[in-house]
């Protein structure tokens, strides 16, 4: 029996869980190795016991402010540290600790870190970005009562900022069509998952607005998410007769992957074909591509005042969809 004075420690999670320790051990770390079944019971007696492990109860010891968690692929997408940035504007002078949690990308995720995590007086409250959580996970959370927001994703128990995927694709689209584009190329980041991403609600309003023009001509197309495969990708996308006059890209590294492909293909940007991206980053600048700019800042800005709020009390579950803005450069111009 466990003594209720003393911490509770991963012996007691496996004696009371009925598996072994090593199972609780991947349970914490290496959760794919694990059933779901098994995993949640895991999860819920360490919940239940109030079982950290010992650097993560070590850590809350020496500490007297609250925490929040902000979990997103920083490694994979450096766009996330600009909503970090948000993150941190929106706390400076608040008495609250930021946690940063690397995650695998959610385009090729198959198993959400979130599922790994111990709950208990870990943080105050946590912002997922750029992945969905399991229903599974999300009943747990929201039982602890930890408050949650997500950005770049959905949920129907916990509060989300977003960007208007569908409405930026569809801008995109017609400022493509405007410039009287009609043979036009449409790259997107490969995705291992099924959920409703934001590639996959971006190429819907792009597809939407090409409805109202049958003599358009979409080729989509896709590549893992780096330049150098976006450049392999738009090498086959534009070494054809029949080749797109403009290539519409998911992210701006995508974009200048294209780019490169232009180039070596002997083909004059924006001249044979023009290139328009998405995110507006620091290398979109340097290298004059036209895209979509998207609110970074803000979008981490809001996201941490909705967790402020909630860990104070607030329990309305809030949508907020912010807009994006079309950068036009020297990258994009009419079809010859």
């Amino acid at each position: 029996m466990t003594d209720p004075s003393k911490p509770a420690t991963i012996y007691d999670v496996a004696e009371h869980a009925g598996v072994s320790i090593s199972t609780v051990s991947n349970v914490l770390n290496k959760p794919d190795r694990v059933a779901a079944h098994t995993r949640t019971k895991v999860l819920q007696v360490a919940d239940e016991l109030g079982y950290l492990p010992k650097a993560t109860a070590i850590d809350l010891a020496r500490r007297q402010t609250g925490r929040i968690g902000v979990v997103a692929p920083f490694s994979t997408y450096p766009s996330y540290l600009r909503r970090l940035v948000g993150v941190m504007r929106a706390t400076r002078g608040q008495a609250v600790d930021i946690s940063l949690i690397d995650q695998e990308s959610a385009a090729t995720a198959s198993s959400p870190l979130l599922a790994s995590m111990p709950i208990r007086g870990v943080v105050d409250g946590l912002i997922v970005m750029g992945a969905p959580i399991e229903v599974s996970t999300e009943d747990r959370l929201a039982s602890r009562g930890l408050p949650v927001v997500l950005v770049d994703a959905d949920s129907e128990r916990f509060s989300v900022v977003n960007i208007d995927d569908h409405g930026a694709g569809q801008r995109a689209a017609r400022y493509l069509l405007d410039l009287g584009h009609r043979r036009i190329g449409y790259l997107s980041e490969s995705q291992a998952t099924d959920y409703e991403s934001q590639a996959r609600r971006r190429l819907g309003g792009f597809r939407s607005e090409l409805r109202a023009h049958p003599d358009v001509v979409l080729t989509p197309t896709h590549a893992e998410g780096t330049m150098a495969a976006a450049r392999e990708a738009a090498l086959v996308l534009l070494d054809r007769p029949d080749r797109p006059t403009a290539v519409m890209a998911h992210f701006d590294d995508l974009a200048l992957g294209v780019v490169h492909a232009a180039a070596e293909l002997g083909l004059a940007v924006p001249g044979d074909v023009s290139v328009l991206g998405f995110d507006d980053g620091p290398a979109a600048e340097a290298a004059g591509l036209s895209t979509v700019r998207q609110p970074f800042e803000e979008s981490g800005s809001v996201a941490a005042g909705l967790l402020l709020e909630a860990i104070g009390g607030a329990t309305q579950r809030r949508k907020t969809l912010l807009d994006c803005a079309l950068v036009e450069r020297r990258t994009t111009a009419p079809p010859r």
